[in-house]
C-alpha cells in the first residue's frame, strides 16, 4: 500500500476525463480510472503511470467501485465527477417541450454525484484533507432553453458543489465546478462533430483545450479558495 495521495476519475473519457487524470499524476498523484466499459482502459493506462482501472457506471450505484478503489490504494483524497450527462448521440428535448419523465433522467445524472460526496467526505473531514471537482455544463449559468432538461441538472450540480464549498470551508476539504461550454478537444463529443460537418457545421472557435481546464482545475483544488470556473467558447 502507497503513501501517495489518490485521484479517482469518474467518466474517464479521451477528452477532459484523460486531462484530469494526467494532470493529478504529474502532480504526485496515483490515479484511478472509472468508466462504463474497459474497452479504452489498455491505451488510457499504457499512457499513465502510477495508475489502474476500473469499470463502473455511476447511474447504478458507484459505491462499491469506490470501496475497491480505496481498498487497493488506501483511501481516495480527490474525486473528479465528469461521467458525460447525455449520450453524445442523443439531442435534448427543447425546454418548451420537456416532460417530467426527462427531468427525472436528467436528474439521475446528479444523483451519483451526492452518492460520491456522502461515500468519501467522512474519511476527507477526518483526515482534514481532501476535494471534489465536479464538471457541468455552461446551461447551469447562462439560459440555453435547447438544452431543456439538461440545463435543469447543470443548474443543480453547480448549486450543490457551491454550496458544499461554502459548507466546507475552513475544514481542508475542497468543493468547486468546471462549468463547461464547448467542444472538449479530444472527447468523444467533439469527434462525432468533426465527422459528421454536414450534420452539426464547423467546430471553428467552439472548442475547448482540455490540458488547459486540467491545469486550472488543479490550481482550483490547490488553493482552495475558488468556487467554479467557466470555460466558454460558445
Amino acid at each position: 500500500m502507497t503513501t501517495r495521495p489518490t485521484a479517482v476519475v469518474l467518466g474517464a473519457g479521451p477528452g477532459l476525463g484523460m486531462s484530469m487524470a494526467r494532470r493529478f499524476s504529474a502532480e504526485g498523484y496515483q490515479v484511478a480510472l472509472v468508466s462504463r466499459t474497459a474497452e479504452r482502459h489498455p491505451a488510457y493506462l499504457a499512457e499513465l503511470g502510477d495508475a489502474e482501472a476500473f469499470v463502473g457506471d455511476v447511474r447504478n450505484g458507484i459505491g462499491t467501485t469506490l470501496d475497491e478503489i480505496a481498498e487497493r490504494f488506501g483511501g481516495i483524497d480527490v474525486a473528479y465527477y465528469g461521467p458525460a450527462a447525455i449520450e453524445p448521440d442523443r439531442m435534448p428535448t427543447d425546454i418548451t417541450e420537456v416532460t417530467v419523465g426527462a427531468v427525472e433522467k436528467a436528474m439521475s445524472w446528479v444523483y451519483p454525484a451526492v452518492e460520491v460526496v456522502g461515500k468519501l467526505l467522512p474519511g476527507m473531514l477526518e483526515r482534514g484533507r481532501g476535494g471534489f471537482l465536479f464538471a457541468g455544463g455552461l446551461s447551469a449559468v447562462r439560459p440555453m432553453p435547447a438544452l431543456g432538461a439538461l440545463a435543469m441538472s447543470s443548474a443543480a450540480l453547480r448549486n450543490y458543489a457551491r454550496t458544499l464549498h461554502e459548507r466546507l470551508a475552513g475544514t481542508g476539504v475542497y468543493a468547486g465546478s468546471l462549468i463547461i461550454g464547448g467542444l472538449i478537444e479530444r472527447g468523444d463529443i467533439y469527434r462525432m462533430v468533426v465527422a459528421q460537418r454536414e450534420k452539426y457545421g464547423d467546430a471553428g472557435g467552439r472548442t475547448l483545450d482540455p490540458d488547459a481546464i486540467a491545469g486550472v482545475a488543479w490550481k482550483m483544488f490547490s488553493a482552495g479558495d475558488s468556487a467554479e470556473s467557466v470555460f466558454d467558447a460558445l
